[in-house]
């Protein structure tokens, strides 16, 4: 049965279930971006754990491999010390036909590796993002008895997440549902938000198939 959360009835998490989360950083950024807050990921990892047994927290991202120092890089690296486990590759910078700059930096191959090697060993998977083009991975990964939820938002115009993903995922959960478990609070240092963006999550456009 398919269900939308709300912030104060998260009752599809199981307490005993084994849960991995994956997150699209990019996506994600766009998302929160279009909502006008900030995440912090401390609070977000410590409500996931209190739902379900995690087993493993993905954050993916790319970073442009020419520069000294990156904006996100701060973010970056309390991710990785705090619970998140890393993946990252260099985002590859071109001029389109316009002349405009433009940074390709698309994680999806990397994420649909990791949770398919993952599904045989958990019960459930959350996947931060809208990207239309993973419908096909949550039916690969459900036909493995995992049971899914998709985090995005449809309260933006047009909504971040594609029409096939929310119908695919066993569950939808909404960023404007979370907010109140998420957000960050005033005065919090930004080192832990996901309100430094590098250029790849500034240019790296999301894939929404509606």
């Amino acid at each position: 049965m398919k269900t939308n959360g709300n912030s104060q009835n998260f009752n599809f998490f199981y307490k005993e279930e084994k849960l991995a989360v994956f997150i699209d950083g990019a996506n994600l950024y766009a998302a929160a971006k279009s909502l006008t807050f900030d995440i912090d990921y401390k609070r977000l990892l410590t409500f996931i754990s209190g739902q379900s047994r995690l087993v493993r927290a993905f954050y993916y991202t790319a970073l442009m491999e020419d520069q000294e120092y990156s904006p996100i890089r701060p973010l970056i690296d309390w991710l990785d010390y705090n619970g998140y486990t890393m993946v990252t590759k260099p985002a590859k910078e071109f001029t389109d036909a316009t002349g405009r700059r433009k940074v390709k930096g698309n994680m999806d191959i990397e994420l649909a590796i990791d949770m398919m090697e993952l599904a045989d060993h958990v019960d459930h998977i959350v996947l931060f993002s809208g990207d239309g083009d993973f419908r096909r991975l949550l039916e690969s990964v459900q036909r493995k008895g995992v049971r899914t939820t998709v985090v995005s938002t449809i309260r933006t115009s047009p909504p971040m997440v594609a029409d096939e993903l929310r119908r695919q995922a066993d569950h939808f959960v909404d960023l404007v549902d979370l907010m109140a478990h998420i957000e960050r609070a005033a005065g919090e240092r930004p080192a832990i938000t996901a309100n430094q963006e590098s250029p790849a999550e500034a240019t790296v456009t999301s894939k929404i198939r509606a």
